[in-house]
Parts: C-alpha cells; sequence; structure tokens
C-alpha cells in the first residue's frame, strides 16, 4: 500500500481519491480552499454506497473506502510520504506552473508529479523544474472511478521510467491507461471528441438535424459500439476481410465527406441558441445536477454490465 497525494480536492480530484483508495492506496486530500477536501469527503460518503451496490468498490466497504482518506491543511504534510502526486488546480497555466513548482521543492524526490489537466501540455509548466523528469500528465475522462480509460503524456524530458511506473500504477487501480508516445495538443481524447462535435454543431447548424437526433445517433447507434470497441476494431469487423478490406470499400465515403467537413461553426455563435433552446426544452437547467446523479448512476450500471460481460463472454 502506497500514499497518493491529491492536490486539488474538487471535481477531478474527489474522484481520483475515490479511484485511488479503491485500489487499495492511503489517500490525503489538499487544497488551497481549506474546506474543499471536507465537501469532498462528504460527496465521497454519498457516492461509496451506490458503487458498493454495483460491486465497484473491489469488495472494499465504503467506511473501510473512508478510513484510508485524509485531509491535510499544510501542503508539506500532504505529499510526505507520497509516492504518487495527482494535481487538480483549475486549467491555467501559471497555476500550474506555481504549483508544481511548489510540488517540486516539497514531494519527496522519488514521487511522481502527475497532473490532471485536460489540455495544457506538460512541457509548458514543467520546463524549468529542477526535478522535471519526473513530471507529466494523468488526464482521466471524468469521474476516473467510472471511467477508467486515462492519458499518460510525456513532456519531452520525462523519464521513460516514470512513464512506465505511472502505467503500472494505473492499471494496478483499476485504470485503463493511454500511453502517448509524445505530447500533442489535446492529447488523444479532446481530439477524437472534438471531431465528433465539430460535426455535430455543423449538422444542427446548417439545419440537417435537431440536437436530440445528432444525440440518438451516438446513443443509440454508434456509442452501443464503442462502449466495448474501438474505432478500428470496430471497422475490422465491419467488413468480410477486415480493416484493409474496409478501406477499400469505403474510403471514398470518407474522403468525399472530408472535404465538406473543413469549415468550422462557431459553437458560440448563432447555433448555441439553437443547441441551448433545445436542451433546455428537454432538461430545464434547475434539473442539470439531478440529471449528471442520473449520469454517473447509469455509468455504475454500465461498468458492472461490463465486468458481467468480460467474465462471462471475455473480453
Amino acid at each position: 500500500m502506497a500514499k497518493v497525494a491529491i492536490i486539488g480536492s474538487g471535481f477531478i480530484g474527489r474522484a481520483w481519491a475515490i479511484t485511488f483508495a479503491r485500489g487499495g492506496h492511503d489517500v490525503t486530500l489538499w487544497d488551497a480552499d481549506k474546506e474543499a477536501p471536507a465537501r469532498a469527503l462528504d460527496f465521497i460518503a454519498v457516492v461509496l454506497p451506490d458503487l458498493e451496490a454495483n460491486d465497484l468498490l473491489n469488495g472494499r466497504s465504503p467506511a473501510d473506502m473512508l478510513a484510508s482518506m485524509t485531509i491535510e491543511d499544510d501542503l508539506a504534510a500532504a505529499l510526505a510520504g507520497a509516492t504518487h502526486v495527482q494535481e487538480n488546480t483549475p486549467e491555467e497555466l501559471e497555476m500550474k506552473r506555481a504549483i508544481f513548482a511548489r510540488l517540486d521543492e516539497a514531494a519527496p524526490a522519488d514521487a511522481v508529479l502527475a497532473s490532471s489537466s485536460s489540455a495544457i501540455l506538460p512541457s509548458l509548466f514543467t520546463e524549468n523544474l529542477a526535478g522535471r523528469s519526473r513530471c507529466l500528465v494523468v488526464h482521466p475522462i471524468n469521474p476516473p472511478y467510472l471511467i477508467p480509460a486515462a492519458e499518460v503524456v510525456p513532456a519531452p524530458w520525462t523519464s521513460p521510467e516514470v512513464v512506465e511506473r505511472t502505467r503500472d500504477l494505473l492499471i494496478s487501480v483499476g485504470q485503463a491507461p493511454i500511453v502517448m508516445k509524445r505530447e500533442l495538443d489535446g492529447f488523444i481524447m479532446n481530439r477524437m471528441q472534438g471531431a465528433l462535435l465539430e460535426e455535430a454543431f455543423r449538422l444542427v447548424a446548417d439545419g440537417y438535424a435537431s440536437v436530440e437526433d445528432v444525440d440518438t445517433g451516438i446513443r443509440e447507434g454508434l456509442a452501443l459500439r464503442w462502449s466495448f470497441m474501438g474505432p478500428f476494431e470496430t471497422i475490422d469487423l465491419n467488413a468480410p476481410g477486415g480493416v484493409r478490406d474496409y478501406v477499400v470499400r469505403y474510403q471514398g465515403i470518407y474522403e468525399n465527406l472530408f472535404t465538406q467537413m473543413q469549415r468550422r461553426v462557431d459553437w458560440a455563435g448563432p447555433v448555441l441558441e439553437t443547441v441551448e433552446r433545445q436542451r433546455r426544452g428537454r432538461l430545464p437547467a434547475t434539473d442539470l445536477v439531478k440529471r449528471q446523479a442520473w449520469r454517473d448512476r447509469r455509468l455504475m450500471a454500465l461498468a458492472a454490465h461490463k465486468r458481467r460481460a468480460a467474465k462471462e463472454i471475455s473480453e
């Protein structure tokens, strides 16, 4: 059992706390907002019984999970003895630079320093650190205790041994690491999601489909396969002769579509009025928090189903 320090205890930090504690680690939470860690533990206490009911605590009880989590007001105390530090401060470059300077100075010399940044390249906030070789990004898909994929993004100077240690840690706590060979704007997940969102906004802005029809196409169509297969396996299984056969048959279709996809629609332009009006027609703003809880319960059910299916049908 190792110690993991959670630096920043908001939405992402509290989710990581569940993930690492479930994996058998002691977790310490710290935040510049001294009230944030207590709020995080309150949230965690509410979520844990649902996770237990779906057999998503790896046999641990909610009480045992909570007992492995502590709060520290002092940053140095939070970092003391940690082998992995997961930073979750706001997505602001100067804030990342400032907190990583403090982490590099105060954390044990052999601790990995990981950022949950979803878009800021690790090279931009670690270049001038004495311990820059132990720094990288570990970007989760929120919440990581329900969605296992996590992007491991090294800076040009990140030690390969640190990348491997991080990958091994993530696997040990039930995550599915995506290890990038080098950093790239948007990493992998945001680039894939961004491509889909660009087309979704275009289809609505140009009057081809409603917001709900686009959502239906993903929810009741593509996502059903994507929940257990990636795009390359999907096309490999969608042609009699596999991926090469698919490319021969269908590349021309997508080549034609690609030329039509080169125009951006400003998401904040007139189309936003359409998207927001249609979304608020289906879900009033006052129900957003309730629907977020519904989403998480559905994700729990999906995670439980995937575990059972992996045993009964195989991976």
